[in-house]
């Protein structure tokens, strides 16, 4: 009776663990930026990390043997640029 109790009381706590589609585990999440690494992750997964600012940053990831490649990231948005008004 009492690992019953036990192993309902694990279930139930389980039930309320809060989660969501992008939470970030480990730390804030990282800027977009318009270039990502692609590679290959586990069995047949790819892993997009789309935090460089030019393919120039993007490439030394892909040669320290990631064995990927660099890619546009396909959800850059430029930035609007700032309007500044003038004070009449």
């Amino acid at each position: 009776m009492r690992f019953g109790g036990l192993a309902a009381l694990m279930l139930a706590a389980a039930a309320f663990v809060p989660t969501s589609a992008g939470a970030q585990f480990f730390g804030p999440p990282r800027p977009q930026g318009p270039w990502c690494a692609v590679y290959t992750e586990g069995l047949g997964g790819t892993r997009w990390d789309c935090t460089y600012p030019t393919l120039e940053s993007c490439v030394p990831t892909i040669l320290a043997g990631t064995r990927g490649f660099c890619n546009p990231n396909p959800r850059w948005q430029e930035p609007e640029p700032r309007r500044h008004r003038r004070k009449h």
